[in-house]
């Protein structure tokens, strides 16, 4: 994923250096400053760069970035927290409040998850791999919890369809985002991380929570 700009508009009004690789508009400090972190989290991961490598990216002087973080975990933090925002209407729009059968919304939500981690590889590394604590930062922690919210949810919903006793929703939450978290990040990539694998990510995930809901007792279709 590239967030380059090719605009330098208002860089001499933060004291950037003339050689500065990227620019941003005035009054937009900020978003310029989540472009540069996604771009090195891209070319050298989430622990790859330091705050000030970040201020040069955006064209700015090292001390213009405190003007809206305290340092460079917060960026990342902030990174983090709108990638788990885009993450959850991702999941809720495969999901589709369940339509036309749990299972199915399922199957969508997991394929959602793989290529969500596809596609957006820096903001999946800022969420999951650059170290930042999420009781560190609520507006993070809630981002996250919504998006995992979308999962349980579906799992409740498939918990209903099957034979008692029902499996806690929230175990099953967990097992399914253990399978689905586990194949994104080995295979499902879309960076230099991804393992080669002799089927597809998504065929990968439909087996093996395939297996998993037979084993809770879910007959299969047919």
């Amino acid at each position: 994923m590239s967030w380059s700009k090719s605009g330098r508009d208002g860089a001499e009004r933060d004291g950037a250096s003339g050689d500065a690789p990227r620019g941003y508009h005035h009054g937009n400090l900020k978003e310029a400053l989540i472009r540069a972190a996604l771009e090195l989290i891209a070319q050298k991961g989430p622990a790859g760069f330091t705050f000030a490598e970040a201020a040069r990216w955006a064209g700015v002087s090292p001390a213009a970035p405190y003007r809206h973080f305290r340092d460079r975990d917060e960026l990342l933090a902030d990174v983090a927290r709108r990638g788990f925002e885009a993450f959850e209407q991702a999941l809720a729009r495969a999901f589709d409040n369940g339509r036309p059968d749990p299972s199915a919304a399922l199957d969508r939500l997991g394929k959602a998850y793989l290529a969500f981690a596809r596609s957006e590889p820096a903001y999946y590394a800022a969420m999951f791999e650059a170290g930042v604590r999420p009781d560190a930062n609520p507006e993070l922690r809630a981002a996250g919890d919504r998006a995992f919210g979308v999962l349980r949810t579906a799992c409740e919903a498939l918990a209903a369809t099957l034979p008692g006793p029902r499996p806690p929703s929230l175990m099953m939450a967990l097992h399914i985002w253990s399978m689905a978290h586990g194949i994104a990040s080995l295979f499902g990539r879309g960076d230099a991380a991804r393992r080669p694998v002799p089927m597809s990510p998504e065929d990968l995930l439909e087996a093996g929570v395939l297996v998993y809901l037979q084993g809770l007792g879910m007959r299969p279709p047919g």
